[in-house]
């Protein structure tokens, strides 16, 4: 045994237990899983989709951009008006904003996205009623909004989105520790 007292151990043993608690009760905040799959689509001139993946509010407020993912390079830009309804809610007003969020476009896959429940300035958002929306836009292709309401009152759900021409199956998991 350590030559420390035995009331000294403890006490480091406590402080050490305490640490481990509150580090694991960080990493097991309440949050919102989303598995977005973006199809392969076999066309002649296929361009990677523009996508954004957000959440509004019972107002139809924007209240948080989990992804968007664009072509950063040259005049990507200049198509963020194509995902129209996030480019109307969330992206034209604030050029710095899309800069921070902004990542590059995904080829075919599943990705997955996680929601801490706060907006986009950071603050925890409120028990209540909100819709997940998920547009996707190709360049010589089709465009899709897929919308989903749902509750956060404290109690976990499981949720499923049918697939559409240009998402595959969104799923949703409500995760309350």
């Amino acid at each position: 045994m350590s030559g420390k007292p035995l009331k000294t151990r403890l006490s480091l043993s406590l402080a050490v237990l305490l640490s481990s608690s509150l580090t694991l009760g960080q990493a097991q905040a309440d949050s919102l899983e989303i598995n977005l799959t973006l199809p392969e689509i076999t066309t002649g001139q296929y361009h990677r989709p523009y996508t954004a993946v957000w959440v509004e509010d019972a107002k139809g407020q924007s209240v948080r951009t989990l992804s968007l993912w664009v072509m950063q390079e040259g005049e990507g830009y200049k198509w963020l008006k194509d995902i129209r309804r996030w480019w109307r809610k969330a992206g034209r007003d604030d050029m710095n904003f899309v800069d921070a969020i902004a990542s590059a476009t995904r080829p075919a896959g599943k990705y997955p996205i996680s929601w801490d429940l706060k907006d986009d300035q950071g603050g925890q958002v409120a028990n209540g009623k909100y819709t997940l929306l998920v547009e996707v836009v190709r360049e010589h292709g089709g465009r899709d909004l897929v919308r989903h309401k749902f509750q956060l009152d404290g109690k976990p759900f499981k949720a499923e989105i049918a697939p559409t021409i240009e998402t595959g199956t969104i799923s949703l998991q409500y995760l309350v520790e």
